[in-house]
């Protein structure tokens, strides 16, 4: 099968997709055939994203869901089933940023942030699992982030539920292998979308990005959506309980200064 019609014939329910990563990977899906349903809390966004791709000549539906609550997402998973005659991909893409030092940051965010980022992710696996089992397997892709491999300045919180989705994500590999059902996560690091590119593009931070960035740039939501399209598809049937880092490089540097470019300097040395 080609990589164009990966997904033909195939139910794929995609969360956070009014926006950045989601609606990329919507359009990447419905690209390579997929039929679709999209939820987001952001009712005219992900209802513009869902007439856009019935427009291009694929099947979209879209549905308001706050994915912290379980009732809401196990109506979504259903409704995804009963449209497309069963279910065979989830992304599970909803989330949501939080700052502060741990002194500082308002109890209230610290669990909003667990709700959306992490219990969202564990609904959507749990409400997935009983239609991919009548079909006899199926694929899902959590959104961690490279906050989840390590620790940022000031993100205590997202590093805690991203950390969170990336061991709940092996576990729950590891819990349906023989299943036939594969789980696995992308983690993006910084990616210009909608909401992350005021900080991305901060006169403050843009710089310290350039230099942390081996490649040089920050990615683009479609970057993230090919990973996850290709760990969704049959081209990754040996692949379960992944973590698949695109972030320009940024987690393969131990963080140690560029020696190169400071006692070496010339072109092409980062940070020159």
């Amino acid at each position: 099968m080609s990589a164009a019609a990966r997904f033909e014939g195939k139910s794929v329910l995609i969360t956070g997709a009014a926006s950045g990563i989601g609606a990329a990977a919507a359009k990447r899906f419905a690209a390579e055939g997929a039929s679709l349903m999209l939820a987001d809390v952001n009712a005219a966004g992900v209802a513009t994203v869902a007439e856009e791709i019935v427009a291009s000549g694929r099947r979209a539906a879209s549905r308001v869901t706050d994915v912290s609550v379980l009732a809401q997402v196990e109506a979504l998973t259903a409704e995804a089933a009963e449209r497309h005659g069963g279910l065979d991909v989830v992304f599970n893409n909803a989330g949501i940023g939080a700052f502060g030092k741990t002194p500082d940051i308002d109890p209230e965010s610290w669990l909003r942030t667990f709700d959306v980022d992490v219990h969202s992710v564990f609904y959507g696996c749990r409400a997935a699992i009983p239609y991919m089992r009548k079909r006899g397997g199926g694929s899902i892709v959590n959104t961690a982030s490279i906050s989840g491999l390590a620790g940022d300045y000031g993100l205590s919180a997202y590093n805690a539920a991203k950390g969170a989705v990336v061991n709940y994500t092996r576990a729950a590999a590891i819990e349906h292998a023989r299943e036939g059902i594969r789980i696995n996560a992308v983690c993006p690091g910084p990616i210009e979308t909608t909401l992350a590119t005021p900080l991305i593009r901060h006169e403050r931070v843009a710089p310290e990005y350039e230099r942390a960035i081996p490649m040089g740039r920050p990615g683009r939501a479609e970057e993230v959506a090919a990973a996850a399209a290709f760990l969704a598809s049959d081209d990754a049937s040996y692949i379960t309980g992944a973590m698949l880092v695109v972030d320009g490089g940024i987690t393969a540097a131990t963080g140690q200064p560029n020696f190169h470019a400071l006692l070496v300097g010339g072109p092409g040395s980062r940070g020159s």
